[in-house]
């Protein structure tokens, strides 16, 4: 099997493991879609030959997004010393999430469809 194909496969594997670990976030119907769909496209990359453009359009909307939901304060993504979480934390867990998603799509962007 191609190392495309692995890593086709192993990142569709990770979207749809942070679709399943979205349920018990205060908002999943946001953020289950967002995982889901990248998990859908990178299928996509690997069933069919879609231009470029298919994945570029929704990195970019995910990659704004990030920086609009980005922390004004960066405190990490981890609990605090009181295992506490800020909105702080909570955006950063959000906007990073985007950020990952985004890279992905990017990448699947580069990858030649015929070489799949």
């Amino acid at each position: 099997m191609k190392i495309k194909k692995v890593f086709l496969i192993i990142s569709i594997a990770l979207m749809l493991l942070f679709a399943f670990f979205q349920w018990n976030d205060p908002d999943p119907q946001i953020w289950i879609p967002i995982y889901l769909l990248v998990a859908f496209l990178g299928f996509r990359k690997i069933k069919a030959n879609d231009q470029a453009l298919v994945f570029i359009i929704p990195a970019v909307i995910y990659a704004l997004w990030g920086f609009s939901v980005f922390p004004p304060e960066w405190e990490g993504v981890m609990l605090d010393e009181m295992g506490m979480k800020t909105l702080n934390i909570e955006l950063g867990r959000e906007s990073l999430g985007l950020f990952i998603n985004a890279f992905l799509l990017i990448i699947y962007a580069l990858i030649p469809s015929n070489e799949n």
